[in-house]
């Protein structure tokens, strides 16, 4: 007498593999999230960095005044003259800049995706610029900070 073969996988078979697919899913998702927070970080560096070195361009080229607080966007992604009027094309007194193509945005913390540049904190702000100092930090609250603790604000 022949027995018949049934294809298909048994009730156990079914029970590891889904065990397995579970531990696996278990280790991914937390590295995932983890890379996606560390980019934001490093965003947020690469960000200021280039914000600074124009700051930094802008006081050097025009004989240690730093831009505006009022007009410092204006003064980043336009040409500027001597005395730091704008000025969107170049002109014969207009020489300087543009030392920004568009101010970025903040990538990180309660104000993420806003470029606005200001001395306070508001709702447009991304970047808070003390004009004395020529500083630039992210805009975010007092106790946002990065998986590794620090503030956001430090940077």
């Amino acid at each position: 007498m022949k027995r018949k073969m049934k294809n298909g996988f048994s009730l156990i078979e079914l029970v590891i593999v889904v065990v397995i697919i579970g531990i696996i899913g278990a280790i991914a998702i937390p590295r995932m999230s983890r890379g996606a927070s560390g980019a934001s970080d490093a965003a947020l560096s690469a960000n200021l960095s280039v914000l600074r070195s124009a700051v930094d361009l802008y006081t050097t080229e025009h004989g240690g005044t730093s831009p505006s607080v009022v007009t410092i966007a204006d003064q980043l992604t336009q040409y500027t003259n001597d005395a730091g009027g704008t000025s969107a094309t170049k002109t014969a007194t207009h020489i300087y800049g543009p030392y920004l193509r568009s101010v970025p945005t903040n990538p990180v913390g309660t104000f993420k995706g806003q470029s606005g540049i200001a001395a306070a904190s508001a709702a447009t702000v991304g970047w808070i610029y003390v004009a004395a100092s020529g500083s630039i930090a992210a805009n975010a609250g007092a106790l946002e900070a990065d998986a590794k603790g620090k503030l956001y604000t430090a940077y």
